[in-house]
C-alpha cells in the first residue's frame, strides 16, 4: 500500500535537498560576513556580530521560524513558505558557520599575513587571497558537517506546511493510518542523503589532501 506513495517521498526528498542547498550557500555567506565583522577592530561591528551570534545560537530554531513566517506578516511582509524556511535556516546556520570560519581564520599562520602585508598587500587583499582560501580548506570538514545538520534540521519547516520529506511522511501517515512505517521510510531516506553527502565530502577532502602533498 505504501508503494503507491513513493512519488510523495521522492518529491519530499527533492524539496529537502533544495532547501539544504540554498541554506548552505546563504548560511555560508552570512557566516563569512559575521566572522569578518567579529574579527574586525571596529567595536561596533564586533558587537553587532557577537550579539547576533549569541541570540541566534541561544534561541530555538522553531521560535525563529515562527518569527520569520508569522511575525513578519504583522509588518505586511508575507513570505512564501519555502522562502521563509530557507531564510530561517540560513539565519540560524550563519551564526554557527561564523564561528567555524572565525576559528579557521585564526588557525592560519600569522606569519603569512605579515609576509603578505610586507609585500604590499592591503588588509582586504590579504584576507581575500591569502587567509580566507586557506581557512576554507581547513574548515571544510566542519562545513560539511553543517550541511549534514541542515538536511536533518530542514524537517522543522514541515510545521509551516513546506512539503519536504517529513511533511510528506506525515501526509502518508494520515492517508494510510500507518503510525510508524512512513516515519521509518523517511528516516532511511534522511540517512541515505546524509551518508552519501558525508562520503562525497570525505572524498573531496582526500583529493585536497593529495593536491597539497604534491
Amino acid at each position: 500500500m505504501l508503494s503507491k506513495y513513493s512519488g510523495f517521498y521522492i518529491e519530499g526528498a527533492i524539496n529537502t535537498i533544495i532547501i539544504a542547498f540554498f541554506t548552505v550557500i546563504l548560511g555560508t555567506v552570512v557566516g563569512l560576513f559575521l566572522s569578518l565583522m567579529k574579527l574586525s577592530k571596529n567595536k561596533i561591528l564586533k558587537f553587532i556580530a557577537s550579539t547576533y551570534i549569541e541570540i541566534i545560537r541561544g534561541t530555538p530554531i522553531l521560535v525563529q521560524l515562527y518569527i520569520i513566517y508569522y511575525g513578519l506578516d504583522y509588518t505586511g511582509i508575507r513570505l512564501p513558505g519555502m522562502m521563509a524556511g530557507i531564510l530561517t535556516l540560513s539565519i540560524n546556520s550563519g551564526a554557527y558557520v561564523a564561528e567555524i570560519i572565525r576559528a579557521g581564520i585564526n588557525a592560519v599562520d600569522k606569519g603569512q599575513t605579515e609576509a603578505s602585508r610586507s609585500l604590499g598587500f592591503t588588509q582586504g587583499a590579504t584576507m581575500r587571497y591569502i587567509v580566507i582560501p586557506q581557512a576554507l580548506k581547513n574548515i571544510l570538514p566542519a562545513l560539511g558537517n553543517e550541511f549534514v545538520t541542515i538536511i536533518k534540521e530542514s524537517s522543522i519547516v514541515s510545521v509551516i506546511g513546506i512539503a519536504e520529506l517529513m511533511y510528506k511522511a506525515d501526509t502518508v501517515r494520515g492517508n494510510t493510518f500507518e503510525p510508524f512505517t512512513p516515519l521509518i521510510i523517511a528516516a532511511v531516506m534522511y540517512f541515505v542523503m546524509t551518508f552519501t553527502l558525508s562520503k562525497l565530502i570525505g572524498k573531496f577532502e582526500r583529493r585536497l589532501g593529495a593536491s597539497d602533498s604534491r
